[in-house]
């Protein structure tokens, strides 16, 4: 007897995550629970995958435990993907509301506080009615995440967000209602005003950049959802119907015409098409599908109609096991720990213990008044570590790199992928539409020009997606079309027709021999020859003998070769991973210098080989075009994908070359190198500016030199620091790439 495991992995959907430091704060507070085996939260797609143990601890206590520091995991039976999908794109309207609010009232408390305090009357009172709805509407996530942590224990950058800004306001109100208490010892009641709101401003703006990057990786699973059509024409009790595809059993018998996609997996039971299967195997040319034949859902039906018997539906078929393999992969990629989250956990109670002993140390031995000293070093303090520079020190230097890449066709999602794809050992190509041009082309046409225009009308008649090929080549020619008769389609041999009273004949070598066709020796001997290199060779009958043959290949882009030998001498190991034949893939890699290449892979063995690579402690890219490498794509440390291939392909990618030329992936990592050390330089700058600012604000130089820095020089000081970071990462768009 079999034993029962106690352990589930499942997938849940989180709200209230609003920056990547939020996936590792929940991370770590969910770990330490009892029965909680593994857990991994992908910000991303803003999800938590876990494995526990049903019999220890229960799924509603686990999403007790995660909303207690305010975040909330959607059970799968509660919530669909297109309610989450709704649910997220109110949150974030509400994030992008909030950040114009908050712009638009910091800008007049700004331009008041620095350039018309004495011409705007009663401007303390103004600035105050300004900030209440900037500070606490639209920066009420900071004061609330920080009153959950609190009430936990904890603490994150909102906790000092909301402490500096809080402080700074509250003090700023006492001084505008009771202006006398400053004055009466000596000292100016100033107003902080403009300082809470604008690092309100500015926050909301780093998170609403992070949750647009963010918003765009998460389609990559809607894409591959969408592959599935809504409604389904099915045979039921000898009527058709339309049903919506969950109604769909097992054993139902569907109707699939020309250009539909597939919602099943399923049997052929009546009819005969060509299936596009380039999602699955990523190769260019439909494949011929009879009765007994195998179909899989999200494949599309090119030409004719088909009767297919239902075998797997919704969870069970192909398309849903790609769909599972790439959310896996993607909630158990690796995550960079990114220099400012790791400094992050310590910074933020470090500054709040200094600024508290700031605070302790002036009252009690600090000059009269000893309050109002250290008070005001508290708030100094507290304003001067805000940690805006740190903020921004990423995502500015990323938005610049991001732009640099843009220009030059390289579309790079996030910091991600700039922190590894120049540490990349080990390159994974696939062939179709990556080293090649991911389609059918006449590469040799062995035929007199007189029998062309018999030749174009035949193959205008035919369906077949050779024939497609044929056919852009003689109208590129610009042969002339004759009329023909007697037009008849052998499927998976070739077809034939009656063009100016005689017959002819376009197909395989096997075609040829059915038909009793004569080859002759010269030509037999070329089609020997381009099989030899791994092309399809159509041959063209007139009467009864061969009169020429055609070769169609996928050609090797020109800039394969060169690209490839680039990469080759940096040092980065070269992989081609193909779903076709042996002796296809070995001409391709030969012609493109690929010693390591692995042909008739599936969907499934290419994820694995890059999990192979990743286990020998390689750090891998991979670059592909197709639905077929969405699953490697997101397993790889950086997926790469060709901007003419499939949507999916692009969304489960980190970086798409626009231009579909392998040689852009030499100046991306030439635009990682520049824009990591600019995001180094700027965390430099932010973290000296805050070991040279913090003692100050504490007022180390007071006892030897009676100098205080005041909170409204502090506040400028700050945005000083943050403009030095800005300026830094404007630099990179200086740089010759």
């Amino acid at each position: 007897m079999t034993a029962v495991s106690n352990l589930k992995t499942e997938s849940y959907k989180v709200l209230g995550m609003t920056c990547a430091s939020c996936a590792i704060s929940l991370e770590s507070y969910l770990k330490p629970i009892n029965g909680v085996n593994s857990i991994s939260v992908n910000y991303p797609n803003q999800s938590v995958l876990m494995e526990y143990d049903v019999h220890v601890v229960s799924i509603e206590s686990i999403v007790k435990k995660a909303k207690e520091i305010g975040y909330d995991l959607l059970l799968n039976e509660i919530v669909s993907e297109d309610n989450f999908q709704e649910l997220e794109s109110k949150r974030f309207q509400l994030l992008k509301t909030k950040l114009v609010i908050s712009a638009i009232l910091s800008f007049p408390i700004f331009v008041i506080s620095m350039l018309m305090t004495e011409t705007v009357p009663y401007e303390n009172w103004v600035m105050m009615v300004l900030s209440v709805p900037a500070l606490f509407w639209c920066g009420s996530a900071f004061f609330i995440n920080a009153w959950n942590r609190l009430k936990n224990f904890s603490s994150s950058m909102d906790t000092l967000v909301a402490l500096s800004t809080g402080i700074a306001f509250f003090f700023s109100v006492f001084n505008t209602v009771f202006p006398n208490y400053f004055l009466s010892r000596g000292l100016m009641p100033h107003v902080y005003y403009e300082s809470a709101v604008v690092i309100v401003t500015l926050i909301l703006l780093g998170r609403f950049l992070e949750g647009n990057a963010k918003n765009k990786t998460s389609l990559a699973i809607n894409k591959l959802i969408g592959l599935q059509p809504k409604e389904v024409a099915v045979i039921r009790n000898g009527r058709e119907e339309v049903l919506h595809v969950d109604e769909i059993i097992k054993g139902d018998l569907i109707v699939i015409k020309p250009g539909d996609r597939i919602p099943v997996d399923g049997v052929v039971k009546k009819g005969e098409s060509f299936i596009d299967e380039s999602m699955i195997t990523g190769e260019p040319i439909p494949v011929g599908k009879s009765q007994g034949e195998s179909v899989y859902a999200g494949t599309i039906n090119q030409k004719g109609t088909l009767r297919i018997l239902t075998k797997k539906i919704r969870k069970d078929t192909l398309l849903s096991h790609i769909i599972q393999l790439v959310v896996r992969a993607q909630a158990t990629k690796p995550a960079i720990q990114k220099t400012v989250d790791k400094i992050a956990r310590i910074f933020v109670p470090v500054v709040i213990c200094l600024a508290l002993i700031s605070f302790g140390v002036w009252y009690l031995i600090g000059p009269e008044p000893t309050f109002t000293y250290a008070l005001v070093v508290l708030i100094t303090v507290l304003i001067i570590a805000c940690p805006c520079a740190l903020g921004l020190a990423t995502p500015t230097a990323l938005i610049v790199g991001i732009g640099k890449g843009a220009e030059q066709g390289i579309l790079i999602k996030d910091a991600h992928s700039l922190e590894l794809i120049y540490k990349v050992n080990a390159l994974i190509l696939d062939k179709t539409g990556t080293i090649t041009e991911g389609k059918p082309a006449v590469t040799d046409l062995i035929l007199n020009d007189k029998f062309k225009p018999a030749l174009l009308a035949l193959e205008s008649a035919s369906e077949h997606p050779i024939a497609d090929a044929i056919v852009s080549q003689l109208v590129e020619e610009n042969v002339s079309r004759l009329a023909i008769s007697e037009f008849q389609s052998i499927t998976g041999l070739g077809a034939k027709a009656i063009i100016c009273e005689k017959i002819f004949r376009v197909g395989n070598q096997r075609f040829m021999e059915n038909e009793k066709v004569f080859i002759p020796e010269h030509l037999a001997e070329t089609a020997k020859e381009l099989k030899y290199q791994a092309k399809t060779v159509v041959y063209v009958g007139r009467g009864e003998t061969v009169v020429g043959i055609i070769a169609i290949a996928d050609r090797v882009k020109t800039s394969s070769i060169s690209a490839i030998e680039m990469i080759q001498e940096k040092g980065i190991d070269v992989y081609m991973l193909t779903g076709d034949n042996v002796q296809t893939a070995s001409v391709v890699a030969k012609e493109v210098g690929i010693e390591n290449y692995y042909a008739e892979v599936m969907p499934d063995d290419k994820g694995r080989f890059v999990e192979e690579l990743q286990q020998q402690g390689k750090i891998v890219a991979m670059v592909g075009d197709g639905i077929n490498d969405a699953h490697a794509l997101a397993q790889a440390n950086v997926g790469i994908s060709m901007g003419k291939g499939a949507d999916i392909a692009m969304e489960s990618s980190d970086i798409t070359l626009m231009h579909s030329d392998l040689r852009q992936i030499a100046k991306v990592i030439a635009i990682s190198r520049a824009t990591i050390a600019t995001i180094r330089q700027n965390l430099f700058l932010a973290f000296v500016y805050n070991i040279i600012a913090i003692p100050i604000a504490a007022g180390v130089l007071f006892p030897k030199f009676g100098f205080l820095l005041s909170p409204m020089i502090a506040g400028g000081a700050m945005s000083l620091s943050s403009v030095s970071v800005l300026m830094n990462s404007l630099r990179l768009k200086t740089k010759i790439i």
